[in-house]
């Protein structure tokens, strides 16, 4: 039986991809669509809804989320509340956010996946990230977006920067007299690690993690090209959350 799935925010780049993605996969059956803005009744014969409420009654296993930080979180606790399993590629979420929308999961008896990042070679940077900064607690990170990204920093960047706290040795990055000339120079402050955002056009999603060592550097980078780097993390999740009874914070977790 194909995995009946509900895209919200459908009209965006992500939206868009995952909507192509599920629409190419014959295990995958697309039942109908969430836009606001939205003035047609259908997309490719795809029932359109403008507001989230009027998919209660929609028979559906997966919500697939590329909405935006605003609503990411009353979309989550909506699918959960519907029977939905929420895959969620949206950022913006606070920790507390996921511990509730976990706990809720397990009452609900539901799997999701909340993840900062689809593309399985950012989650394999976030591991090796994870396992460098044990010997290499001197570390700062650089995350690229294009220029339409609403938030920053990254949820790629916290994710990683979470993931080396659990390990790195807990220090203060740079001198511990620097003056910054101009506010913010020096990044965002993470745990002692610093992170720095940049927004271009052109560029899509990319991630260096820039450890420095007494006569030795190491750098990690990774880079998504296009959208379509993105869409193998969200099949997997889709396939993998309908099987699952809990929500998870990473794609890791299901691989």
């Amino acid at each position: 039986m194909s995995i009946r799935v509900i895209i919200a925010g459908f009209k965006g780049k992500m939206g868009q991809a995952a909507c192509q993605m599920v629409l190419a996969d014959p295990d995958l059956d697309l039942v109908a669509v969430l836009d606001p803005f939205e003035s047609e009744s259908e997309w490719q014969g795809i029932p359109v809804f403008n507001d989230k409420a009027d998919l209660a009654g929609v028979e559906a296993d997966v919500w697939v989320d590329f909405t935006t930080p605003a609503v990411a979180y009353e979309n989550t606790r909506f699918a959960l509340e519907n029977g939905f399993a929420p895959v969620v590629g949206t950022t913006g979420f606070t920790s507390e956010e996921i511990t509730e929308l976990k706990a809720f999961s397990r009452e609900q008896d539901l799997g999701g996946l909340i993840a900062p990042n689809f593309a399985l070679g950012a989650v394999l940077l976030m591991q090796f990230a994870s396992q460098a900064a044990k010997y290499f607690p001197n570390v700062e990170i650089i995350e690229l977006h294009h220029d339409k990204k609403k938030d920053a920093p990254s949820g790629t960047a916290i994710k990683t920067a979470e993931l080396m706290a659990e390990v790195r040795e807990s220090i203060q990055q740079g001198a511990p007299d620097e003056e910054e000339l101009i506010a913010g120079a020096r990044g965002a402050d993470f745990d002692g690690m610093r992170i720095h955002s940049v927004r271009l056009p052109g560029l899509v999603a990319h991630q260096e993690v820039i450890f420095g060592n007494q006569g030795e550097g190491l750098t990690l980078r990774h880079d998504s090209y296009d959208r379509s780097s993105f869409m193998t993390g969200v099949n997997l999740g889709i396939k993998e959350v309908v099987k699952r009874h809990e929500l998870v914070y990473g794609l890791e977790h299901l691989l």
